[in-house]
């Protein structure tokens, strides 16, 4: 693991997620710059001494003179150490799971993605809320064409942690979010809109062809975005709205999805990812549940029986999941398992990037409508 030490959040997820399905063991890592906080982090998590590093470049090459170096390298840094370190992991022959977005840039994201493709390796990307049993289910209905045609894509992320300067209040976690050297030139829109955008494109199999959108920052004094809400058009004439902001007061972890086709729509609430409902053109609304729902997708990311609730961990453990079977089909030289190929790729993220980049180009325009790519 590259970063993750005390203070991080999204390291403990990854360690917890990686571990869910004895599919890994944490080896080694450098968890923080900072010696101190790298060894003192490692000794939390009971990681033997000589397999903590201060500096990645060095867990690196120690752990490929190694015979039993690490097969698997998660990297949970800031943005901009992403590429850096994905690059050097993919050298060392190393399969990689990177948090999202994939870099800071559209140049980067592809040039990762030649790379992966050029050593032969598993890159997965941590875009979890596409692991939910639920959501896979979804994915499931519109590719059996059950909702009909599309036409009404609506996502949504709303959070309100940013709704004050926070950044400038001592939080580590702001404050690299709204630095354009760490976080890219993206706030809101690369934290939180890239979720709503992925998973929008997951369950529809749809990408957008334009997008006209609008960049705000609210707080003063704030450098990157903390807004975003744009329109969408698609090459079979349906359209979209999705809006994500950090700044929506008494919102805690808004992430939904509701998708219209001409026979039927669906609607999935990230906060109840246990169900997902369904309605048919001029029937009732039906409350399709984990556990009961009968599809190849929902059953391979479905761990408890019906009427246990899994939540956020469990779809994040799924992401390592896939990437171990993905791995592991490899190095035995068979065709993986094909549920295990839902899990978002560095190719995913590339798709990101450029999403990120059309958005920033209509903001820049004052929303003028911008093609993706």
């Amino acid at each position: 693991m590259l970063g993750g030490g005390e203070g991080a959040f999204i390291g403990a997820v990854h360690r917890i997620a990686a571990r869910l399905d004895d599919c890994y063991e944490l080896v080694a890592a450098a968890l923080s710059s900072d010696p101190a906080r790298a060894a003192a982090s490692a000794a939390a998590i009971h990681l033997p001494a000589d397999r903590s590093y201060a500096d990645w470049r060095e867990l690196l090459r120690a752990e490929a003179a190694r015979p039993d170096g690490a097969e698997v390298v998660a990297i949970v840094t800031p943005n901009h150490l992403h590429a850096p370190m994905a690059t050097a992991a993919l050298q060392a022959g190393l399969h990689v799971v990177c948090d999202k977005p994939l870099a800071v840039s559209l140049a980067e994201g592809e040039e990762l993605a030649r790379l992966a493709r050029q050593h032969g390796r598993v890159f997965a990307l941590a875009h979890a809320y596409a692991a939910y049993p639920m959501v896979r289910h979804a994915r499931h209905l519109v590719a059996s064409g059950a909702l009909g045609t599309i036409r009404l894509v609506q996502a949504e992320y709303q959070q309100d942690w940013l709704t004050r300067a926070e950044e400038q209040a001592g939080n580590k976690q702001a404050a690299w979010r709204n630095d354009p050297a760490q976080a890219g030139p993206a706030g809101c829109l690369g934290d939180i809109g890239t979720h709503a955008f992925q998973l929008a494109c997951f369950v529809t199999g749809m990408v957008p062809e334009q997008l006209s959108a609008e960049l705000t920052s609210f707080v003063p004094g704030r450098v990157l975005d903390d807004h975003v809400q744009m329109m969408l058009r698609y090459a079979n004439g349906a359209r979209g709205l999705l809006w994500a902001s950090q700044v929506a007061a008494g919102c805690e972890n808004a992430l939904r999805l509701r998708v219209f086709g001409t026979e039927a729509s669906i609607a999935f609430d990230q906060e109840q990812p246990n169900e997902l409902w369904f309605t048919p053109l001029g029937g009732a609304a039906q409350r399709l549940t984990r556990g009961r729902v009968d599809s190849a997708a929902a059953r391979q990311a479905t761990r408890v029986p019906a009427g246990h609730p899994e939540g956020y961990l469990e779809a994040f453990a799924q992401v390592y999941r896939d990437a171990a079977e993905l791995i592991r089909a490899q190095a035995e030289g068979r065709p993986a398992d094909a549920q295990a190929l839902q899990v978002a790729t560095v190719e995913d993220g590339v798709a990101g990037h450029r999403f990120i980049e059309a958005v920033l180009r209509s903001s820049a325009a004052d929303g003028r409508w911008v093609p993706l790519g």
